[in-house]
């Protein structure tokens, strides 16, 4: 029997998405059915570390972690998940010459051997709230984010697109991406006289600033980026009702419709099947495609996917990468939602 494919897998955080038990799944579903195909002759074995990586860890942790997959002949490592960890490990990817592929919002975490599928993006979804917030008449912008890389690149791009569309950001706060207190900073956002309200960053700080907000009396728009994804904790969704922000599946999505119909009771929740599923289906098709079974065949099976339909986004969105491209989602792949009564709730069509 052929020994198994070796898939390194970097846990650098203990929330956030997709759970490990989704993507393994799922990951295991497709490379059956590629078996099936006789696309692929063997099964895959999967190697997992775990490690506490940016911003509640360090880099240092990531670094070493990396490392420790590297060192276990793996063909192709997956993760991290978090945007300041993937930019860690991008120079790794290249160090050790493994096709890495990183499910996190960092635009900059891509490179020969770093592929990256988008879960948000630091660079896309400030416009996307920018512009969501014009067409609802706002004009004075109150900013909190987190003084981090993450925070700071979504800030910048923000100030981009809010000048464009005639926007003045009234204040921009900066707040520790772990801070559990937001009194101040809510003071001073609302200093500004803001008509819309924008939280930036990892989304710790936004239930400690909704409720100093709430206190203070704001009833106006508030939208947050792909943080908002933590309102899947229903203490979380509670603390940022009414609150606008950017998830990964829409609802009418055939691809991920047509997944949770054939898993039935045990297809996960959308949002995380929607990750996992395009994943798995990323990771299955580069080793499929593959001319060997070698770091660098597995790297140029990637290069080769086009055009697949993926579950994440709006319908028609799809997976590719190709020879200069490693972002692996083409078309309009964030949507709007907005969490009530702790329900996510598409806010466009």
């Amino acid at each position: 029997m052929a020994a198994p494919i070796r898939l390194g897998v970097l846990n650098d955080s203990r929330v956030g998405p997709p759970p490990n038990a989704h993507i393994e799944g799922l990951l295991a579903q497709v490379v059956g059915e590629l078996r099936a195909a006789g696309r692929l002759d063997r099964d895959i074995e999967l190697i997992n570390v775990y490690g506490l990586g940016l911003p509640e860890g360090s880099a240092a942790v990531v670094e070493r972690c990396y490392a420790q997959l590297a060192e276990q002949d793996v063909l192709m490592i997956l993760g991290p998940a978090i945007g300041d960890d993937a930019l860690v490990a991008t120079p790794l990817a290249d160090r050790y010459r493994i096709p890495t592929l990183n499910w996190a919002g960092a635009e900059r975490a891509r490179s020969d051997y770093m592929f990256h599928l988008q879960v948000g993006s630091h660079e896309d979804e400030p416009v996307i709230l920018a512009r969501h917030l014009a067409s609802q008449g706002v004009k004075r912008l109150g900013v909190l984010y987190d003084r981090s890389p993450i925070g700071v690149r979504y800030m910048e791009y923000l100030r981009t697109e809010a000048g464009i569309l005639g926007q003045r950001i009234a204040a921009a706060v900066p707040i520790s991406p772990i801070a559990d207190n937001a009194e101040a900073q809510a003071d001073e956002v609302l200093d500004g006289r803001p008509d819309g309200i924008v939280y930036l960053g990892l989304g710790f700080s936004t239930p400690p600033f909704a409720k100093a907000l709430a206190a203070r009396g704001w009833t106006g728009p508030g939208v947050l980026n792909t943080a908002g994804l933590r309102g899947y904790d229903p203490a979380y969704a509670k603390a940022i009702d009414g609150w606008t922000y950017l998830d990964m599946f829409a609802d009418g999505n055939t691809t991920l419709n047509a997944l949770r119909s054939r898993l039935g009771a045990e297809a996960p929740p959308p949002f995380w099947a929607s990750v996992a599923y395009d994943i798995a289906r990323l990771t299955g098709e580069g080793l499929a495609r593959a001319p060997e079974l070698t770091r660098e065949g597995v790297r140029e099976g990637l290069e080769q996917i086009k055009w697949l339909p993926a579950a994440e986004g709006h319908e028609g969105t799809v997976l590719g990468f190709g020879v200069q491209d490693r972002g692996a989602l083409h078309g309009r792949f964030m949507v709007l939602r907005r969490w009530v009564d702790c329900q996510t709730v598409q806010v466009e069509p």
